[in-house]
């Protein structure tokens, strides 16, 4: 049994096969598993040694781990078919930031938030960011620019609509962020984001925008929109199936389109809570014991 991905919903469908009889091996494309424990979420709201600790207990299940690997690039599914794997998990997860498609993106002065995260360390991202986006990622985010040295972060939203945690993004203005709602941004230049302001009715929705434009100088952009997945896996998987959205088309038991490779996770409902994503790896489970014929999952 191969699991491609080792964040929560890898690890899961690892450790229950395991316990279920099966022969593992996880292939991970970074040097830690964890995923998106690991390297999306800042260690200051998640402490990263209880993570690690998930190796030893697979490995003491008997579970193989082969980190640095990516399936898609060097091996494929068909590889791993070949090489005698029953059946295969996918788990990879939304590793590629959803673009804006506006003039600027591929600037210097840009990143993507799901990159910012997974090494702050190597970005210079100077004394002024602007984070667009209003999710978990966004104020991850800033939070961590802060930490980071910037010494003004300000969080632009399209609308009055904030898609982060009440929590979350309460714990970003305590450290010293700002949320200014209502910018939708059109464009980004050398000095930074050029936004149209909008017009709100006494309800709160956009029923249009000023006119002229909003420039806000700052060194360093930071796209926080989302993520999708990476696409290695379907191009690399003769019949391997996805929505308009790249995410992988599963029927009631988590099977995709391939017989033999089921997913679960983000990859298969898009970002959402490590809680959706240990529940769809469970599901998960229960289909690839019933492929295998191993009875019932525990």
């Amino acid at each position: 049994m191969a699991v491609i991905g080792s964040g929560p919903a890898g690890i899961t469908a690892a450790i229950k096969l395991a316990q279920r009889g099966c022969a593992v091996t996880v292939f991970e494309q970074r040097p830690e598993i964890g995923g998106v424990l690991e390297y999306g979420i800042p260690a200051f709201r998640l402490p990263k040694e209880p993570i690690r600790k998930y190796r030893s207990i697979m490995c003491a299940l008997g579970v193989r781990v082969r980190p640095s690997t990516t399936i898609g690039g060097a091996l494929t599914i068909d590889d791993l078919k070949r090489d005698g794997y029953d059946a295969v998990f996918v788990a990879t997860g939304t590793w590629r930031a959803r673009k804006l498609d506006i003039p600027g993106e591929a600037r210097g002065n840009v990143i993507f938030g799901i990159d910012y995260l997974v090494d702050p360390a190597g970005f210079a991202i100077g004394r002024d960011v602007a984070v667009i986006g209003a999710g978990n990622v966004a104020m991850d985010v800033a939070r961590t620019a802060l930490r980071q040295g910037a010494r003004r972060v300000t969080v632009y939203a399209r609308s009055r609509h904030v898609s982060a945690s009440a929590d979350e993004v309460e714990y970003a203005r305590l450290d010293g962020a700002e949320l200014v709602f209502g910018k939708a941004i059109e464009a980004i230049d050398g000095q930074g984001p050029v936004f149209r302001t909008a017009v709100f009715d006494e309800e709160g929705n956009v029923v249009g925008y000023e006119e002229g434009l909003d420039h806000a100088a700052c060194d360093t952009v930071v796209i926080a929109a989302s993520q999708l997945p990476k696409d290695k896996l379907v191009l690399t998987t003769e019949g391997l199936s996805t929505n308009d959205r790249g995410l992988l088309k599963v029927d009631e038991s988590s099977m995709t389109s391939v017989p033999g490779v089921f997913a679960a996770g983000d990859v298969v409902n898009g970002p959402m809570t490590v809680v959706h994503a240990v529940a769809g790896a469970k599901r998960a489970v229960d289909g690839i014991v019933a492929y295998l014929g191993l009875g019932k999952s525990s």
